[in-house]
């Protein structure tokens, strides 16, 4: 695999109205995904249209843009983007360039038995692998159509692939899976794994659950889980809005906390959003956005003109998002529409 330098201009970084630097672009590959998860889409979810989303080109075309403005890590999201027909070709492309210092991808885990060899030999050096519980009935509840073995399997595919940075990500919900916390960190540890807990995000109705019913905060987790283990608080950062505790026994495995309700992460937010339909997201809980798909079809090639909206865009980044579970959701994109 070669190396590819996109020799972006020194003097050119994205910059926020808050000072805040730019550097992590999270983009969504496709809304599609082989599961239904109660927190992330409605049952009855009706997906885009082929024509709606971006090409992979149109994609990596944007994603070079962004990294010859200073964007040093890129995340492949969804949905599940491993959906996505031809999704090899993107990541081997994004890999060569040497500017971009990570390459990473969140997925259910259902595809990587698979896909795990090709993402890793592509150049993907980290994986977010969705995991909300250890119970398979209580899986497929979560995920409406999943199965639990698929994803247990996908875990130690990437691990043979030779992926050594694997974070599970687990939402919690009180009454779902609140009460697992302590078997997922166990399972965490057991497999050499990574692992964040996440509160919620309150994106798109839901008709599932109540959500400030479900709530369950990050400090009742951790509660939860210093019962059972020695957490110490750490100051390292994956360039996430990530919270890492240390568990000095073990020395293998982080525990995150993504808490935008309870402990709100926006002052330090270093990332934006591309999603499948070409909607440039400059925060996950606003509406604030750039239509980059119309730009790059109205004006093919012109990377000027691109790069410009880029940089005009980031004034139009808030100071941050406004969750509240008490109230009805405000943003009425689902979460399989923002890609996380």
């Amino acid at each position: 695999m070669t190396s590819q330098s996109l020799a972006a201009p020194a003097s050119v970084q994205l910059q926020d109205f808050f000072k805040r630097q730019i550097n992590y672009l999270r983009i969504s590959v496709t809304d599609r995904c082989d599961f239904r998860c109660i927190y992330c889409m409605s049952e009855e979810t009706r997906f885009l249209r082929r024509a709606q989303i971006l090409s992979l080109e149109e994609i990596a075309w944007i994603a070079q843009a962004f990294v010859e403005l200073g964007v040093k890590k890129i995340r492949i999201t969804g949905g599940e983007p491993l959906m996505r027909n031809n999704i090899l070709s993107l990541f081997e492309q994004l890999g060569r360039w040497s500017d971009l210092q990570e390459l990473a991808l969140t997925t259910n885990g259902s595809q990587l038995t698979r896909f795990a060899p090709a993402l890793y030999a592509a150049g993907v050096q980290r994986l977010n692998i969705s995991l909300d519980t250890l119970n398979a009935e209580r899986f497929q509840s979560i995920t409406r159509v999943g199965k639990l073995s698929k994803v247990l399997e996908g875990i130690a595919a990437a691990q043979q692939a030779g992926f050594s940075k694997i974070k599970l990500n687990a939402v919690i919900l009180k009454q779902r899976n609140h009460d697992e916390v302590v078997d997922l960190l166990r399972f965490a540890i057991q497999e050499g794994l990574d692992i964040s807990f996440i509160e919620e995000m309150p994106l798109g109705a839901t008709d599932a659950h109540n959500r400030a019913q479900a709530y369950y905060p990050s400090e009742a987790i951790l509660r939860d889980l210093q019962q059972h283990f020695s957490l110490s608080p750490s100051t390292e950062n994956s360039g996430g809005p990530a919270r890492y505790y240390r568990l000095p026994a073990h020395p293998n495995t982080r525990v995150g906390f993504i808490s935008p309700h309870s402990h709100n992460f926006c002052d330090t937010c270093n990332r934006v959003r591309l999603t499948a339909e070409g909607r440039l997201l400059l925060c996950l809980g606003q509406e604030h956005s750039v239509d980059l798909r119309q730009l790059v079809r109205t004006y093919p090639g012109d990377k000027v003109r691109l790069q410009q909206a880029i940089i005009a865009s980031m004034r139009l980044k808030p100071k941050g998002h406004e969750f509240d579970v008490r109230r009805p959701a405000v943003i009425l994109r689902q979460m399989n529409m923002t890609g996380g």
